[in-house]
């Protein structure tokens, strides 16, 4: 049986446009879209109850409608209990840091790890300029995401005006030692996370890649792998963590 290629969105009946075998709805209107906006906005500010189907029935566009809601049509539309409920979870969600800000905010390449480059370098999103971001480590393509989304999303979709309270982040004063890559299993910890973390504290900064930019490859299991493959013919050093501590 032969299968026709939709040529509209289901959503908001607009033209799909068909890109490496996938089909995209370009509409920035389109309210599927904007559903999974907000879901993917309140998975990352831990707001719990917020699933697809509670915002099917709330009819959010955006994320900022989210903190413009009464706790009456909360409770007129999802019940009484569960409506007082989301109204505290969205209450505190409004305590937050500027990193898990910017990470909720479906801005393209800026996901954790580029949103905490950013907080590392300014206390609040009015700071945020081209030159900070270069001297976050951002690369061409975020900074200019980022810049575009500051000029027109922020404020078209209410973003600036969500009431927001931004935790004041000391900044430790910690002398960086370069770019880390981890690979393999490791001696004495769980996982890459919890190791990165810990280098993240000694002035190290992890990434997920190795790149020319990477100072170090830290492979305790000396098994063969693409990472240390590349780490050996870019010439990268290859270490413990035991190691970088003693740098």
């Amino acid at each position: 049986m032969r299968i026709e290629i939709p040529k509209n969105c289901p959503s908001c009946k607009s033209e799909l446009e068909l890109v490496n075998s996938q089909l995209f709805c370009r509409n920035p209107s389109c309210p599927a879209q904007g559903l999974k906006k907000v879901e993917a906005f309140a998975k990352v500010m831990k707001i719990k109850g917020m699933g697809p189907r509670t915002l099917e029935k709330l009819c959010f566009d955006n994320p900022s409608d989210m903190y413009y809601v009464s706790q009456e049509h909360l409770q007129a539309v999802v019940g009484e209990r569960i409506g007082q409920k989301l109204y505290d979870e969205i209450q505190r969600s409004l305590n937050t840091d500027l990193a898990t800000f910017l990470n909720a905010c479906n801005i393209p390449l800026i996901g954790a790890t580029a949103a905490k480059k950013v907080a590392q370098q300014v206390s609040s999103i009015e700071e945020i300029t081209e030159a900070k971001l270069i001297e976050a480590g951002l690369g061409e393509k975020a900074r200019s995401n980022l810049l575009h989304w500051l000029a027109t999303a922020y404020k078209e979709d209410g973003y600036n005006e969500i009431p927001i309270i931004l935790a004041k982040v000391e900044k430790p004063n910690i002398q960086q030692k370069g770019n880390v890559c981890i690979t393999g299993k490791l001696i004495n910890f769980k996982n890459r996370a919890e190791a990165g973390k810990y280098l993240e504290t000694l002035g190290y900064t992890v990434t997920t890649g190795v790149s020319q930019k990477t100072n170090f490859l830290v492979d305790e299991e000396g098994k063969p792998s693409s990472k240390r493959k590349k780490a050996e013919q870019l010439g990268i050093e290859i270490v413990t963590i035991k190691q970088l501590e003693e740098i």
